[in-house]
């Protein structure tokens, strides 16, 4: 199955490397969910997130000549992604390195998209008449989640609401595979201690 995978992908890219922009539509509405992801955990702005998308795209289609398939075609365009979005950011003055490490600016914008599959903060399992205090629940975790370090926001969200691997991050991000366990760690670790001092573990289903 996977050689099929790569063998679609061998394809797909001669194809477009060809002149076959019809192809090239293809892997746009293949990634674009990936390419969103990314995007909407740097910027708030519809029209920004528009114009980072295109800007992306264009750089995937100018770029994949050089793709080597030494990874996932995902993995790749994942990585563009992340880039894009850091150089954007960085000449809009919003991130900045303090003592070594990327932090962020404030904002007021708050991730819409529920984190999924951290069983170590929450219990998946909801119950009828839980579904209010979950709701706020998921809305404090959202907000936590956004005023996390962005390295650890960055990682955290990859692993559980892509589905991407420990290393695949490691690829997109540019960093140790050991670094990436660290920051997984130390979010869930960050997430966990503000839950529980706003919530009991009963509320949490701990």
């Amino acid at each position: 199955m996977a050689m099929e995978s790569v063998d679609t992908e061998t394809i797909l890219i001669k194809k477009i490397l060809s002149g076959n922009l019809h192809e090239f539509r293809i892997l746009v509405r293949k990634y674009k969910k990936l390419i969103y992801h990314i995007v909407v955990r740097f910027v708030s702005n519809r029209a920004d997130q528009e114009e980072l998308g295109q800007e992306i795209f264009i750089k995937v289609y100018e770029n994949l000549a050089s793709f080597q398939f030494k990874s996932k075609l995902s993995t790749w365009i994942g990585k563009i992604a992340y880039h894009t979005c850091l150089n954007y950011l960085r000449k809009k003055k919003t991130i900045f390195y303090e003592n070594g490490k990327l932090n962020r600016k404030p904002e007021n914008d708050v991730i819409n998209s529920g984190l999924k599959g951290i069983d170590e903060i929450s219990s998946p399992a909801v119950l009828p008449d839980d579904v209010v205090q979950q709701g706020q629940i998921s809305s404090f975790l959202q907000k936590e989640i956004n005023r996390l370090p962005v390295q650890y926001r960055q990682v955290i969200l990859l692993y559980h609401l892509d589905d991407m691997s420990q290393q695949e991050i490691a690829e997109i991000m540019n960093l140790p595979i050991g670094t990436v366990k660290s920051y997984i760690f130390r979010a869930r670790r960050l997430l966990k201690d503000r839950l529980l001092a706003k919530y009991s573990k009963e509320e949490l289903c701990l």
